[in-house]
């Protein structure tokens, strides 16, 4: 379950850069598509990866998601101005947000199925 939420996160990202491309001012919409394709095709290649071994392509996943999401939190003070009124960059906020709250929804996901993993190991070595 958790390898079809990498593929679906990760073209929902590449998805956000394809709209962004008709919504924004060509140079912010560049900018855009090219991060959502680097960050929406790292999460597909680590979802590729998963598919022989789980746990490096989650991983991956999951430095990813954290570098989208530190990266997305330096831009909320933009989105934050673009809800009270204040549009010097138009929409380019909410295309930016909206790829924060989804890389912060994987990355919880992400650890907690390590949580859940780890939780699994300990009860196998120690039953009791």
């Amino acid at each position: 379950m958790i390898r079809a939420y990498i593929f679906l996160i990760g073209a929902a990202i590449i998805g956000i850069g394809f709209l962004a491309l008709s919504r924004v001012d060509k140079d912010a919409a560049m900018s855009l598509m090219v991060g959502s394709l680097t960050l929406g095709g790292g999460l597909i290649i680590c979802g590729i990866f998963s598919i022989k071994m789980l746990w490096h392509g989650l991983i991956g996943a999951g430095v990813l998601a954290l570098l989208g999401f530190g990266r997305g939190i330096l831009n909320l003070s933009d989105a934050a101005k673009y809800i009270v009124g204040e549009r010097p960059r138009g929409n380019e906020p909410l295309f930016e947000l909206a790829v924060t709250i989804l890389c912060a929804l994987f990355l919880t996901r992400i650890l907690s199925a390590w949580r859940r993993e780890r939780m699994r190991r300990m009860l196998e070595e120690n039953p009791n």
